[in-house]
């Protein structure tokens, strides 16, 4: 009895890795489509004479606005997401930090998704696409 719980214990652990290196897969796989959008979108922008702008990122309360050393465009907004001039994809929250108020916060890039807000339950779920269609359509009339 105690070999075949053994058995069982076993394999559902090599279910899970495979289900979990699968989803890795897909996530991967659907970065790597929206960094296609995301690289296009910075090659159209140049082309429509779209200048990049400094990028600010607010604080995870909302309370603060820090500058940052990054550029790009807002595609949002509210300004929480953008795509920097270097083609990444940027969520711009950040931790609240009395350091950053003087010298900035910092800013990593995120894995982008196919749909902008998807499963983070405030705002609605928009495709990446649209976004940056819409950025583009904005032009320099944007906020």
């Amino acid at each position: 009895m105690q070999d075949e719980q053994l058995a069982w214990r076993e394999q559902q652990k090599r279910a899970a890795a495979g289900r979990a290196a699968a989803l890795e897969a897909d996530r991967a796989a659907e970065a790597r489509q929206a960094g296609a959008l995301l690289d296009d979108f910075v090659r159209r922008a140049a082309e429509a004479g779209l200048p990049p702008h400094p990028l600010s990122a607010r604080s995870l309360d909302g309370r603060s606005t820090y500058r940052t050393t990054a550029r790009g465009w807002y595609l949002k907004h509210d300004r929480s997401v953008a795509v920097g001039e270097d083609g990444e994809y940027y969520i711009l929250t950040v931790p609240a930090s009395l350091r950053a108020r003087f010298t900035g916060a910092e800013l990593s890039p995120s894995k982008p998704r196919m749909i902008v807000g998807a499963g983070g339950g405030d705002g609605d779920p928009m495709p990446l696409g649209r976004l940056l269609d819409r950025r583009l359509e904005a032009g320099a009339h944007w906020p």
